[in-house]
């Protein structure tokens, strides 16, 4: 089989990664890839086409007769990448542009929630900066949360603490445009009190396969603290989400979703994530995307204990109902290596170098269990590995207790240096905490 795997993150090196393990695969391309595919060996290699170039990615999975394209980030979804697949009779792994409304609406996932009774926020919608300063100006409970509706790389979300603060995330919003036109429409809803984690589906529309879960850390600093980032690590499974919690996911949240969107005629098939807040053992929706999270994707991937192609291809074939997927016992813990600056201004090109070795994508390294490290903004030029991207490296660990896994993720890190490197030293904490009650 030939597989495209569309994206140049750590979710998309992971994704071809776990790929590669099936025998039945002749040959993986990604595209544009980054410096951590080459580790692959030759069954894998970059393709120098952008995830948004929908009629050039279209047209090289046709002339490489391509038999399962599957798709990283937001972008292309947003693009229409699936219809255009669909109406040329190829396989592919990613809703349509309507279904990805999900993730690249809020305001039409939030109205598609309050319309089948799923559990979320109240919440109201605004296209002028005016009204919506209105509606603040006659709030009196903080924090409020303001979201950009569109697509803001996982950072149009603001807490604002206070009125003032409100008010000037929403001239930032209308006035500055610093989310440009995906902060044209902006949520406001209420804060939700509880702790975050992340379930993750694969599903062909009507059956579905509810991946390990996980719990992401998406300030830039350690307890919590400062701006949002698209996540600086993450660990799995999360113990939050109880089987009693599971339970109530799955039947006050995805399958009312699944029904709805079928209902609605946008049958979703692909990836979904369910962003939950839960409290007291009730979950409740913070948002949806209709993809994998990165790097919630690096610690839920490698505790599959059989390949994920098969699973993607019953997914293709609208055959889910009939596999049977099993996954590790074990747990798993990520950190992300981010560029100096991150998710601000950053410099590129400098240089990666350390004892972790990265043939193979696993790292020689005399620990408890096994120790990966995924790429996320590299590149390979003239037999050096740099950095190219805010978030460079996303180092995952995957051992007998979360204990373990961080522990080794860590000192996994220490051995991997290049200028300006930053990482939270608080991954899994939380998780660790959760476990001791």
């Amino acid at each position: 089989m030939k597989i495209l795997i569309v994206g140049s993150g750590a979710r998309e090196h992971t994704l071809a990664w776990a790929v590669a393990k099936s025998p039945d695969v002749e040959k993986i391309y990604v595209a544009p890839g980054n410096g951590g595919i080459r580790n692959l060996g030759s069954i894998a290699e970059c393709v120098p086409i952008s995830a948004i170039n929908i009629d050039a990615l279209l047209a090289f999975a046709k002339e490489k007769h391509i038999d399962l394209t599957i798709v990283g980030p937001e972008q292309p979804l947003e693009h229409g990448i699936a219809n255009r697949f669909h109406e040329e009779k190829l396989n592919i792994i990613a809703p349509t542009q309507q279904a990805a409304q999900l993730e690249t609406s809020k305001a039409f996932a939030k109205q598609f929630m309050q319309w089948h009774k799923i559990p979320t926020a109240g919440f109201q919608t605004f296209q002028s900066h005016q009204r919506a300063k209105a509606f603040i100006e006659q709030q009196t409970v903080f924090p409020i949360v303001i979201k950009a509706s569109g697509l803001a790389s996982g950072k149009g979300v603001v807490i604002a603490e206070d009125k003032v603060s409100a008010l000037k995330t929403l001239e930032a919003f209308f006035e500055e445009k610093i989310f440009g036109a995906a902060a044209d429409e902006v949520v406001i809803e209420e804060f939700m009190q509880g702790e975050e984690a992340s379930v993750f589906v694969i599903t062909d529309g009507v059956n579905y396969v509810v991946l390990p879960t996980a719990q992401d850390h998406k300030r830039i600093g350690d307890g919590d603290t400062g701006k949002n980032t698209g996540g600086m690590g993450a660990y799995s499974p999360a113990p939050i989400v109880t089987p009693d919690v599971m339970e109530k996911v799955k039947t006050r949240i995805i399958e009312p979703t699944l029904r709805g969107m079928a209902a609605e005629g946008n049958l979703y098939q692909g990836f979904l994530y369910v962003g939950l807040m839960i409290e007291n053992g009730d979950p409740k929706v913070v948002e949806f995307n209709a993809r994998l999270g990165d790097p919630e994707t690096e610690v839920v991937i490698p505790l599959l204990e059989k390949p994920l192609l098969p699973i993607l291809q019953a997914c293709a074939a609208g055959a889910l109902g009939s596999i049977e997927v099993n996954f590790s016992s074990k747990s798993a813990a990520a950190v992300v290596m981010a560029s100096k600056g991150y998710p601000d201004g950053y410099e590129t090109g400098k240089v990666i170098t350390g004892e972790c070795h990265f043939d193979d994508g696993k790292c020689a390294l005399d620990v408890s269990g096994e120790v990966y490290v995924f790429h996320a903004g590299t590149k390979f030029e003239n037999g050096k590995l740099y950095t190219a991207g805010g978030r460079v490296l996303a180092v995952t660990a995957v051992s007998d207790t979360l204990e373990l896994a961080i522990k080794d993720a860590y000192e996994a890190v220490s051995q991997i240096h290049f200028d300006g490197a930053y990482y939270r030293t608080d991954i899994g904490a939380k998780g660790l905490k959760q476990r001791a009650r």
